[in-house]
């Protein structure tokens, strides 16, 4: 269900104009991509815009443009506000096709040219095919999701004691739990969604998750601020030209081989009961491997082990920690399964807000299907033209002040309670409300209940090990084991 604001009696009054200017061609693209990715940042651009404007619908345009991002159209009209964004979700108003990742698409020879399920609009007749196998796929998967997460939890979680005991200065030690962790995610995500042991293959095993590093670097890093290089060389080297697939193509063909060698129960499922062929069966396997759950997962997890651990916060880890080992019991406890986690509350919470205020994806689009009235907040109403492109900024959407107490602050107890779960209508990560249901009519993320969930099991296996634990950033810096007393 999307979500409904109130409107005043004045709601049918004229519309206004979408405040705010595309500037001149070529170098109005070239100010607001500078200001994108070097002057201001994504957060200060949009930000910046809608005081300006004093609206939070405006015209602007989005990276990647000039020079040689040919045929992208980098106007858009920008959404802030979580009444507005909810546009976004109505495939009556919006169209999805080609818009994952705003008006560029990376070459289809990422994924052996095949347009995967994600770049398809819900009237594409491929489109109810391909999300329908990502939920089956995502339900069979379901059974030993939690075993797999916490065997491979207990790898990565010994490979950081491991780097913490060998620092010379124990109160000085740091370990990064970065790769480990993305080491954690991939070799669960193979064996619990595909069924397919990444052990099976020593170069998948070994070398599987730098694979799947540069093959989403190459498809995202034109629209994303990486920092990794100092300006102007980010733009000139990083942000001017489609990056070229042909550098992955061998790392990507290992990987469909292992798919499909491993992994053919779950092909067979697709070409048997979702009447999927094979090589768009593995490229869709791969893209929601790779691009949404293991990118998703990679950005995600890190915040919320790094919000939950940020120094300043013992009281939440305490009641965190004594609301996870009631829910599992005495001693080592019982599985941290989808039932247990249910039951965590403030678990879910923490959450819930961690992707209020950190979403995976920053960014949602949708083209206008017609000429339709954009409404925000007390009344404002806008006339977007049929073919436009919306572009909603998360992350100032889900902290709304007409929706959200203290928006900008971390609480982790706002989703508790009956005022907290109605709130949860307006969290947004998922391409869709909390509260609304994937299906293939919808773009809804086919995983939005599994990704809460292991996000949960993630942090009830921390408090299952340790009594407490600290991070500076995305290092542990503290990780004090559980003593467990003998029955």
């Amino acid at each position: 269900m999307v979500p409904s604001f109130p409107q005043p009696a004045s709601a049918a009054a004229a519309t206004r104009p979408i405040p705010g200017s595309y500037g001149p061609p070529l170098l109005g693209p070239l100010r607001d991509r500078l200001d994108y990715f070097w002057f201001q940042g994504p957060d200060d651009f949009f930000r910046r815009r809608a005081a300006d404007h004093k609206s939070t619908v405006f015209r602007a345009n989005i990276p990647p443009t000039f020079p040689f991002f040919l045929g992208v159209d980098p106007r858009v009209v920008a959404v802030v506000d979580a009444a507005a964004f909810t546009a976004l979700f109505d495939p009556a108003l919006v169209d999805k096709r080609d818009v994952l990742i705003g008006p560029y698409v990376p070459s289809l020879a990422f994924t052996r040219g095949t347009r995967v399920g994600v770049y398809l609009d819900t009237q594409d007749p491929d489109h109810a095919r391909t999300k329908a196998f990502s939920i089956d796929l995502l339900r069979r998967a379901a059974r030993n999701w939690a075993a797999e997460l916490r065997a491979a939890v207990d790898d990565m979680l010994a490979a950081v004691e491991e780097d913490l005991n060998r620092a010379p200065d124990p109160a000085a030690a740091s370990a990064s739990y970065l790769i480990p962790l993305q080491k954690c995610i991939f070799r669960f995500l193979c064996k619990a969604l595909v069924g397919a042991d990444p052990a099976a293959d020593g170069l998948v095993d070994r070398f599987g998750v730098y694979i799947l590093d540069v093959w989403l670097a190459l498809q995202l890093v034109p629209t994303q601020k990486v920092g990794v290089i100092p300006q102007p060389l980010e733009e000139l080297l990083l942000h001017s030209f489609p990056l070229p697939s042909f550098v992955v193509k061998p790392g990507y063909d290992l990987l469909y081989r292992f798919v499909e060698k491993h992994g053919a129960a779950a092909v067979s499922i697709a070409e048997k009961e979702h009447g999927i062929s094979k090589e768009e069966a593995i490229n869709n396997i791969l893209f929601v491997l790779g691009f949404n759950a293991f990118g998703g997962f990679s950005v995600f997890l890190p915040f919320l082990v790094m919000e939950v651990g940020k120094p300043g916060r013992d009281d939440l880890r305490r009641r965190l920690r004594e609301e996870v080992r009631r829910v599992l019991g005495g001693g080592d406890g019982g599985e941290a399964g989808f039932a247990a986690v249910r039951e965590m509350a403030l678990v879910r919470s923490t959450v819930y807000e961690v992707l209020r205020m950190q979403p995976p994806v920053p960014l949602q689009f949708g083209r206008a299907r017609r000429d339709f009235v954009l409404r925000s907040h007390g009344g404002a109403a806008y006339e977007v033209g049929k073919g436009e492109l919306l572009c909603g900024y998360q992350p100032l959407a889900m902290r709304d002040p007409a929706v959200f107490d203290r928006p900008e602050e971390f609480v982790p107890e706002r989703f508790l309670d009956d005022d907290g779960e109605a709130l949860l209508q307006y969290v947004y990560w998922s391409n869709g409300p909390e509260t609304g249901e994937p299906s293939p009519g919808n773009k809804q993320c086919a995983a939005k209940e599994v990704v809460v969930a292991t996000a949960c099991m993630l942090v009830a296996e921390l408090f299952r090990r340790y009594d407490d634990f600290e991070c500076d950033g995305t290092s542990f810096t503290k990780l004090d084991k559980r003593e467990l007393t003998p029955s």
